[in-house]
């Protein structure tokens, strides 16, 4: 009879089980997922609508190769963060000194600076779409940025992001609203194609500066150790790495492919992602390029303060500085600075009358590209510390992807200064 109750209660036990560790991994979710989110910011959404407009679906081959170099690079970040409980700005001055460390900050502080730059003028371009000057957006914009980090706690701030991180799904309605050839964008995810001109070969750098950044190899270790993860909750936030991963690629493949279908399909030509929205409407309906332009505002939105706090971040604990978001500002007072400094230097640029706003948006992810690669390095490096890491240090495979996208990204590099030198 005991045996009959116990089989009995097997499912309400296996239930029980399951709730469990959905609740576990709910409570550690946030890293991977913002991370990965914040990547597809209004620099990535005008890479990818800028993509799918001038070379259609051949270069969605490029995004398997981006998934991979994304999950692996921001789990080992993620990881250095669980063993060491310190960010990678930190280790870097440890581990190498403090002139590395002073080299790897000059080079992020440029990388954050352009891309935030960046931010706002996705801001301002997508409420152009609604009518609002960007005289009026981007102070706003900024203000409430700076509120939303300053005046709020830890959590507070992360469930903001993760609820703006769920409204990506506008780019996977407008992709369907598109009506793209299915059987030719899948075909072309999986058949790779390249050409030897300086055009291609700076979308496709973009393409991976945008989504694999310098600063987001900062943000994710920096955030891990914020929200108190350790090496107990390692498999947790692989899923949260990987699932990040997936949903951020699964979003730029929708922006590319809406494009191609709409824009490159009638040989349209658009040079930033508002002119991708207005393109939307007369050939994929109202609706579609409502959704593309909401999109691009919370993207641009959510990216206006997850970059000046990912520069914050990383600067104060490169120097030893008091950081984080549950401190006050007169606790953290240069924390809070360089978060107030990075979005009035984004905001102040994006008002200058006639600023370069395309070439601003486009150039700056080809410069994380190009930056990302030292920055890389640094992570190699201590993965493999044995000393640092011990059991929890790279395996084959980490090591293996991790040293293709330095070489990948030098490669590219070096290619586009020969092709663009040769007149290509």
């Amino acid at each position: 009879m005991k045996r009959t109750n116990d089989v009995g209660l097997q499912p309400a036990r296996m239930w029980h089980a399951s709730r469990l560790r959905i609740l576990a991994f709910l409570a550690v979710m946030g890293p991977g997922l913002i991370t990965a989110s914040a990547d597809n910011d209004a620099q990535g959404i005008t890479t990818y609508a800028v993509t799918g407009a001038r070379t259609g679906y051949s270069l969605l081959w490029l995004l398997l190769i981006v998934l991979v170099s994304l999950v692996v690079t921001q789990e080992i970040g993620a990881r250095l963060g669980m063993v060491t409980g310190k960010g990678l700005g930190s280790l870097i001055r440890e581990r190498y000194g403090v002139r590395p460390a002073a080299s790897a900050m000059a080079l992020l502080l440029v990388a954050n600076l352009g891309t935030t730059t960046a931010e706002f003028a996705g801001v301002a371009a997508a409420l152009e779409i609604f009518g609002v000057s960007k005289f009026v957006s981007v102070p706003i914009t900024a203000l409430l940025a700076f509120a939303m980090i300053s005046r709020g706690s830890y959590k507070r701030v992360e469930r903001i992001f993760l609820v703006m991180s769920l409204l990506y799904v506008s780019y996977v309605m407008s992709g369907f609203l598109a009506h793209p050839n299915w059987k030719e964008a899948v075909h072309a995810s999986v058949t790779p194609h390249f050409t030897f001109s300086s055009l291609f070969l700076l979308t496709a750098i973009a393409m991976v500066g945008t989504t694999v950044t310098p600063w987001g190899q900062f943000f994710i270790q920096a955030y891990v150790v914020d929200k108190g993860l350790t090496t107990a909750h390692k498999r947790l936030e692989q899923i949260d790495v990987f699932l990040g991963g997936v949903i951020a690629v699964s979003v730029a493949a929708f922006i590319i492919v809406a494009a191609a279908a709409t824009i490159h399909s009638t040989g349209g030509v658009i040079v930033d992602a508002k002119d991708a929205a207005l393109a939307l409407e007369p050939l994929a309906g109202r609706f579609a390029a409502t959704l593309f332009a909401l999109g691009l505002l919370n993207a641009a939105f959510m990216a206006s303060g997850v970059l000046p706090l990912s520069t914050a971040y990383a600067i104060c604990e490169s120097f030893g500085f008091e950081l984080g978001v549950d401190q006050r500002i007169r606790e953290a007072p240069v924390f809070y600075g360089v978060i107030a400094f990075s979005i009035c230097f984004g905001a102040g640029i994006v008002l200058l009358p006639g600023a370069p706003l395309v070439p601003i948006l486009f150039l700056s992810a080809a410069l994380n590209a190009v930056l990302l690669a030292p920055i890389l390095v640094f992570l190699y490096l201590l993965a493999n510390d044995r000393e640092l890491m011990g059991e929890h240090r790279n395996g084959r495979l980490s090591n293996t992807f991790t040293i293709a996208t330095i070489v990948m990204l030098v490669t590219l590099t070096i290619t586009l200064l020969i092709v663009t030198l040769s007149g290509g």
